[in-house]
């Protein structure tokens, strides 16, 4: 049996409600598609990933699973790259997808739109409704954030003082800038309560404006270790700080909302205090390398300027020598003035000359033209006369034409004109009826008749 072409959906309806009408394999699956995705919505499933794979597409492909039955997922690649982290086999996540099927092969599969680790779902999800109402609320434009200063005189940290962080970044601090004076603000960075030290220390430090940048860090750790920095009392304090803020939270791959608000972000802490001070042996190096370009410079305008004292000195001539090369020059333009002034009269006389000869050339010559004017006068009135005669002779022959034409020069050579009584012309014997009256037109007057008989 050939195979039926493809259908619309309504078309599908119908025929899935008409007994006996067979379908191909692709509507089928179409209708079985459609069903599933009208009978389950968008809906959270729970599972372990397995067989995970992500083809040169950019396109996810993996199993979601547990300990009793299994489901196909993809996830395209725009939803891919808003990931976070990278899904890997034995992960336990939580997926949001839409049950659909694929027809080609007719798997049931979950098509995904957003995943997250299981157990973070509920953080995952205040994470991401703060930051986009923060980010609604511009506080991480880019045009709001300042300029970390080059070459502060006093850097204040706001970290705790009993952990590694501190330690790392005074460290980096006096490696890189020995002299500079460093203020802790200590306040805890994990725990309960430990949002609101780090905003009372911000407020602080923005209050007492002693320092010129602030670098707010801790070490690395879990989500649920860095979650005060996701706080929104915190992304508030750093926005209303009137002094920079530097923010080294974590690793490289964690990002907090302090990290969007703060007006600059760092890696970790230590990168943290590379971005807040200048690097003294980099420091010594410019100095070295400008004070070298600044002799050499010093050097070359010295040797110009004694190359320049040596030219001016060749070019320094006598007063008296310069009036008599400026008199000669004077003459020349002089002659040259003459000169000049005779070539253009010439110029002028030449083109009035010319000008005279074209204008000769140009005056019409009034005799010739009357005489043309005669002529054609006389030719004119010879073309009329002309013209005159030959339409009278034509005249001539029109008249003979209708005179020939003329029915009563044919009444003169004796017919007559036959008319009935209602004016008709008489042209056949059976237009008359015996003792019917007749009109006769003749060449000389007319005449009365009654037919007394006809003949074919």
């Amino acid at each position: 049996m050939a195979e039926q072409p493809f259908r619309s959906d309504a078309a599908l309806d119908d025929a899935a409600r008409v007994a006996g009408a067979p379908l191909t394999v692709a509507q089928l699956n179409a209708l079985a598609r459609r069903a599933l995705e009208r009978a389950l919505p968008l809906l959270w499933v729970a599972g372990e990933i397995s067989n995970y794979t992500r083809a040169p597409s950019g396109h996810c492909y993996f199993t979601l699973k547990d300990e009793r039955a299994q489901v196909r997922c993809v996830m395209f690649r725009t939803r891919a790259l808003l990931l976070d982290f990278v899904p890997a086999n034995g992960m336990q996540v939580e997926v949001r997808g839409a049950p659909t099927l694929y027809e080609a092969r007719g798997d049931f599969q979950l098509a995904v739109e957003f995943v997250r680790r299981a157990g973070l779902g509920a953080l995952f999800e205040r994470f991401a409704r703060l930051k986009a109402r923060l980010e609604a609320e511009g506080l991480f434009a880019a045009e709001r954030k300042r300029a970390v200063p080059r070459f502060p005189s006093r850097v204040g940290v706001i970290t705790s003082p009993m952990g590694a962080a501190v330690s790392d970044v005074l460290t980096t601090l006096r490696r890189r800038m020995p002299g500079l004076r460093v203020v802790l603000y200590p306040a805890s960075v994990q725990g309960e309560g430990a949002a609101a030290q780090i905003a009372t220390m911000l407020g602080e430090a923005g209050r007492r404006a002693e320092c010129d940048v602030l670098i707010l860090c801790r070490g690395g750790g879990s989500i649920e270790d860095l979650w005060s920095f996701n706080e929104e009392i915190v992304a508030r304090a750093i926005a209303a700080c009137p002094i920079p803020v530097i923010s080294g939270i974590g690793h490289e791959t964690d990002f907090t909302i302090a990290d969007f608000v703060a007006d600059a972000r760092a890696p970790t802490p230590t990168g943290a205090a590379v971005l807040a001070t200048p690097d003294r042996s980099e420091l010594a190096a410019q100095l070295r390398a400008l004070g070298g370009h600044l002799l050499r410079s010093t050097r070359r305008n010295l040797e110009r300027r004694m190359q320049q004292t040596d030219l001016l000195a060749r070019r320094l001539v006598h007063p008296g020598e310069r009036i008599a090369r400026r008199l000669a020059e004077l003459a020349h333009l002089r002659s040259r003035l003459a000169s000049a002034g005779a070539r253009s009269q010439e110029r002028a006389r030449s083109a009035l000359a010319h000008s005279a000869h074209r204008l000769a050339a140009a005056r019409p010559d009034v005799d010739a033209r009357l005489a043309e004017q005669v002529r054609l006068r006389e030719r004119l009135q010879r073309v009329v006369a002309q013209g005159i005669r030959q339409r009278a002779v034509h005249l001539e022959r029109l008249e003979a034409h209708l005179k020939h034409l003329d029915p009563r020069q044919v009444l003169e050579r004796g017919y007559a004109i036959v008319t009935d009584t209602q004016g008709h012309i008489v042209r056949s014997s059976g237009q008359l009826a015996v003792g019917s009256d007749v009109h006769m037109a003749l060449a000389q007057g007319a005449a009365q008749a009654r037919v007394t008989g006809t003949s074919d």
